[in-house]
């Protein structure tokens, strides 16, 4: 249970630290990667990560692609609030790691809605509905693990990173927000990104029990 726990917390803390840390250097820096790079860097940190601890705790990384396994019946129920409480634990140990490092930063890679609201919402269900399509299809079980299953969905967070970054942020996991949002004490639109990221996986989770594989 242990390596699980830790594994994922871990995992998580690497994604957001990398991921989010691409957005705050990009504005330090005066958009020196721009949103192609950030979103590339989004992907490889989950496909590495998936490669480094797909087998051991199968590399969710995200509360929501946890609760997505278990409605699609593939993941024990007892095991979903801790693997999402130390996701939660590894983003905000991230943030707060991003904040010391860059104590002026006002944001931390916080995702916004830079259009309206509900499009921003809409947006966020679509790509963590398409997210867990891929993972549900690709993995074995609740495990994601392999260099082809971590090439597809690194991939799927590269493409919704880059269409969707400039409309919602592209956040997809709860923790990504809650993370920077705790760190810079700035909680503006957070709500929609704890709420969409579950819809969206919900309405996979659906489809993938309907369907089968």
């Amino acid at each position: 249970m242990f390596k699980k726990l830790f594994a994922e917390f871990t995992g998580t803390f690497f994604i957001v630290f990398l991921g989010t840390g691409s957005i705050v250097i990009n504005t330090f820096y005066n958009g020196i990667l721009g949103s192609l790079g950030i979103a590339i860097v989004f992907g490889l940190a989950v496909a590495i990560m998936i490669i480094l601890f797909g087998a051991v705790s199968g590399a969710h990384f995200n509360p929501a692609v946890s609760f997505g396994f278990y409605l699609a019946g593939r993941f024990n129920k007892n095991l979903v609030l801790p693997y999402i409480f130390f996701q939660f634990l590894g983003a905000i140990s991230a943030s707060l790691l991003l904040k010391l490092i860059f104590p002026n930063a006002q944001t931390l890679g916080n995702t916004f809605s830079s259009t309206a609201i509900y499009l921003a919402f809409f947006t966020e269900i679509i790509i963590a509905f398409l997210l867990m399509v891929v993972i549900l299809w690709t993995s074995k079980g609740s495990w994601e693990s392999g260099i082809i299953t971590a090439f597809i969905v690194g991939v799927m967070v590269f493409l919704a990173a880059y269409f969707a970054g400039s409309i919602s942020g592209a956040s997809m996991n709860p923790a990504r927000s809650l993370g920077p949002a705790i760190a810079s004490w700035n909680f503006k639109h957070l709500f929609m990104y704890l709420c969409a990221p579950f819809l969206g996986v919900g309405l996979a989770a659906f489809l993938f029990k309907k369907l089968g594989r």
